[in-house]
């Protein structure tokens, strides 16, 4: 049975924290705005970068691997080659839900989510366009 894609995005949003990995500090950048997506909506997000302390005023964790495990849902905001590192290291920490918003998602990524049993949206839908994102 494969769950409609509206499925899918309410399966995802029932994180009760969502990991946002490819945050970026920069205000212009989707990685943050993602970050500030879930915000306005007054869900709980952990921004994901490698090189900074805080995002947003969020403290980041270095890595998929450092989130809590209340996290369950990730938004990927990253290039497909990173996308397909990190698909992995979901993987062995055991989240459920793979957002990977357009421009991020690999064949291979995908596939490798399918065959963990992993819900991976990667059919173009865009989170910022689905909870209604805007700068105002």
């Amino acid at each position: 049975m494969s769950s409609t894609i509206d499925q899918q995005i309410a399966s995802f949003l029932e994180s009760p924290i969502f990991g946002v990995v490819g945050a970026s500090p920069k205000r212009e950048k989707y990685g943050n705005k993602v970050l500030r997506c879930y915000l306005m909506q007054g869900r709980k997000a952990i921004p994901v970068h490698p090189a900074q302390k805080e995002i947003e005023g969020l403290p980041c964790a270095a890595s998929v691997a450092e989130l809590p495990d209340e996290v369950h849902s990730i938004s990927m905001i990253t290039p497909p080659q990173a996308t397909e590192k990190v698909v992995a290291t979901a993987i062995a920490k055991g989240i459920k839900n793979i957002w990977m918003q357009p421009g991020a998602e690999s064949p291979a990524a995908v596939e490798a989510c399918l065959k963990a049993g992993i819900n991976v949206i990667a059919d173009g839908s865009c989170l910022l366009v689905v909870l209604g994102y805007s700068e105002h």
